[in-house]
């Protein structure tokens, strides 16, 4: 006899710059989600799926990266902080991420969630290759007072150290259920969106301050032809004066973004890469509803 599918949401959830992102990449084995050394780079909900067979057993692992939990502050964070409500309204285990330098913050919509969920919680205590073994000990000492009957596993996403127990945590708690997806998909996002998100993060690589945070990255055109993909966009921000700073002396800093976009675009793709960027002033898009759902936010 055949032994039966089993698949399951998992949503990997924490506050910002925990590693949140580094980990579902690791996990899925495929560099889906971007990731910078700035806190809230992710603001999306970005599924990952993971297909195989343990134990005789075939499987569907469907990941959840997903933005960090934070007090909102504009509009647009509304829309991240209902990315993660409903990536933990569907979770068959979430993973708590934190990190060897994180303190434990009381945000209301979260901590009832915790203390109330049947769902399984595996906490995740990132970055030990950081530190030494004493502090390491400190830190689980702290999280197992917050988290008092909960399984909590010292990783590193980076270095990638005890990723296989997370997975067998994982696989141990999957419900028996068909594929949700075909096992031919790795994720739900299109390839716009992609691109889209490579060009943020050189953003986010490349500039300080509040510009990164003041982005937002449109494809208005992708052209798949034999041998180039042609791709136009659209890069947002608030003010004049981030459109000045955005484009640099002569233009040098946008080009620079353009040129390290195009060359991930190509390994990402495989194939040769045209892109085009403009850049516009939309004042305040973070705090509109309707700009942000035309940029494909949620509000609900």
């Amino acid at each position: 006899m055949e032994s039966p599918h089993k698949s399951g949401f998992i949503s990997i959830i924490g506050k910002p710059n925990v590693g949140k992102s580094t980990l579902m990449n690791a996990l899925v084995g495929e560099r889906l989600s971007i990731v910078s050394s700035k806190a809230q780079t992710t603001r999306h909900r970005i599924l990952g799926m993971l297909n195989g067979e343990f134990e005789g057993t075939p499987y569907q692992i469907v990941y959840s990266d997903t933005p960090g939990v934070l007090m909102p502050k504009y509009e647009l964070h509304k829309s991240m902080m209902q990315f993660v409500k409903s990536s933990l309204e569907d979770a068959d285990v979430v993973l708590y991420v934190t990190d060897v330098f994180d303190e434990y913050e009381d945000l209301e919509f979260l901590t009832n969630w915790k203390d109330h969920t049947d769902t399984p919680i595996l906490v995740l205590l990132n970055k030990i290759d950081l530190v030494g073994t004493e502090k390491l000990q400190d830190r689980l000492d702290y999280w197992r007072q917050i988290f008092p009957d909960k399984p909590i596993l010292p990783i590193s996403a980076l270095e990638a150290v005890h990723l296989d127990q997370i997975f067998e945590h994982i696989v141990a708690k999957l419900p028996v259920h068909p594929p949700f997806f075909d096992p031919e998909e790795l994720t739900d996002k299109p390839e716009k969106f992609f691109a889209s998100e490579i060009i943020r993060e050189k953003i986010f690589m490349n500039y300080k301050k509040e510009i990164p945070y003041s982005c937002e990255v449109v494809v208005t055109s992708f052209k798949d032809e034999p041998t180039i993909l042609r791709i136009a966009t659209e890069i947002y921000v608030e003010r004049v004066s981030q459109r000045a700073i955005l484009i640099g002396h002569k233009g040098e800093s946008i080009k620079k973004v353009g040129i390290e976009a195009r060359q991930d675009l190509e390994k990402f793709f495989g194939k040769k890469v045209f892109l085009e960027q403009f850049i516009k002033v939309e004042p305040d898009w973070r705090a509109k509803a309707d700009k942000l759902r035309s940029f494909g936010y949620s509000l609900d």
